[in-house]
């Protein structure tokens, strides 16, 4: 069965998620171009998008309206060569809106799993718990037919274990977009020893019209991205453990939340990141991690006590940052968590300037990430960069070069460990995934 097959009937497990909505406008507009096509004017498309909760179900309608409109608003040129027989369509709002009407008539709305028999193809997008994966796989087993393929969005739980517990055959591979999937380029491509080979090619071409980088990862626990991410979170929470005695918890955090934003030209700081990530989720990582991989260094007691206290990140419905180890206005950080006093330490102008004097300048000539992104000459302007900080005797230069080591150490363990194939894999996770404007393995040090 080709791929224009299989996407005749699709269902997206976990559709009303974070990841499984992203997912869902993805393969929506796909199915709508296969539809436009003169030979395929008379099949029938359908995406079915489960979920648990009716009233997760009504917000996912309002973001599918709203993430179609906006991604077809960037495709007019292509649209206009689709309709071009289309003599009624004459201005793009006409153009914009027919296509969003014909991805929206694919959709269906469900709680009822059992409108997965038909499905050729299904992503699953649920929660990071292989004892409820299993489950429902289980289950899906039962209702889909034995040619039906699955991709789970899993960011750490082995390929082969859930493949084995749920008895798929091998119909089963990694499939890992990154949040949010209607943006971000990347999708790790995780492939168990049992994958088939149809699978595997599937896999391929999904990702060629999706336009995304595919990166593989071996079929290790915690993979390339959450490899990296989740041992960078624990050496700064380390290092806050270290810090706290002479900066106090508050200064601790908001010293290494710097470090890792502005001196390492980072988008965000690495505690801003975990509770982007949210800190339940990322706690949730750490002991799958630590379970598959058999490493007790896989912990956080500083994690499991945010957790415990009920600080943990996230977003809203709307997108805006919900309150983490930092407190966030307009997705800014005001504040810092205090767990022993249970309140938000806020960050005032007083107190930020004389941390930031503790903390010492950054380098002549800096620029931050954003005036970077897009600059040509961004590896020249890192190399200065990062060549001045090591000439400086300062709080802020001393950590930021240790964290840069640690950070390349880090990912040169996921390549001798086997979990990626080269540096280059690496790279392409956090510069792809991650937004960074280099790799953790570089010649900076």
């Amino acid at each position: 069965m080709t791929l224009d097959d299989r996407l005749e009937n699709v269902a997206i497990i976990g559709a009303a998620g974070k990841m499984g909505s992203g997912i869902g406008v993805l393969i929506a507009q796909e199915m709508a171009r296969l539809k436009l096509k003169p030979e395929n004017k008379d099949k029938i498309y359908r995406l079915n998008l489960i979920d648990i909760s009716e009233s997760a179900l009504d917000g996912l309608r309002g973001y599918m309206k709203a993430q179609l409109v906006k991604r077809t608003e960037k495709s007019t040129v292509l649209l206009r060569r689709i309709y071009e027989n289309r003599k009624d369509l004459v201005e793009n709002a006409d153009i914009i809106n027919a296509f969003v009407d014909a991805s929206s008539a694919v959709l269906n709305f469900t709680t009822d799993l059992n409108t997965v028999k038909n499905a050729h193809l299904i992503f699953e997008a649920i929660v990071e718990n292989e004892k409820i994966k299993i489950k429902v796989y289980k289950k899906l087993k039962k209702l889909c037919s034995n040619d039906t393929l699955f991709l789970t969005n899993t960011s750490s739980i082995p390929i082969s274990y859930l493949d084995e517990k749920a008895g798929l055959d091998g119909r089963l591979i990694g499939y890992h977009f990154y949040n949010p999937p209607v943006v971000q380029r990347l999708v790790e491509v995780i492939t168990a020893k049992t994958t088939i080979e149809e699978l595997e090619n599937i896999g391929q071409e999904i990702g060629k019209r999706l336009r995304k980088k595919l990166v593989p990862a071996n079929d290790i626990s915690g993979f390339i991205g959450n490899g990296h991410f989740i041992r960078d979170g624990l050496y700064a929470i380390s290092e806050v453990e270290r810090l706290k005695g002479k900066y106090r918890y508050p200064g601790a955090v908001y010293i290494m939340n710097r470090i890792t934003q502005d001196f390492l030209v980072r988008p965000m700081g690495i505690f801003q990141l975990i509770d982007y990530v949210g800190i339940d989720v990322f706690q949730c990582i750490l002991k799958v991690m630590r379970t598959y991989l058999g490493d007790k260094t896989l912990k956080s007691k500083l994690v499991d006590k945010m957790v415990k206290q009920n600080a943990l990140g996230g977003q809203y419905a709307d997108g805006s940052q919900k309150d983490g180890f930092l407190k966030y206005e307009r997705n800014r950080p005001v504040g810092i968590y205090n767990f022993r006093k249970q309140e938000y330490f806020i960050i005032e102008d007083k107190w930020k300037k004389k941390t930031d004097a503790k903390i010492g300048p950054l380098p002549d000539g800096f620029a931050p990430w954003k005036s970077l992104l897009m600059n040509p000459k961004k590896e020249d302007a890192l190399s200065k960069h990062f060549d001045n900080l090591k000439k400086m005797d300062t709080l802020g230069a001393g950590l930021a070069i240790n964290f840069l080591k640690k950070t390349k150490e880090i990912g040169e363990k996921l390549v001798s460990d086997g979990i990626a194939n080269s540096s280059d894999d690496v790279n392409a996770v956090l510069t792809n995934g991650f937004y960074w404007l280099y790799g953790p393995i570089n010649n900076y040090i």
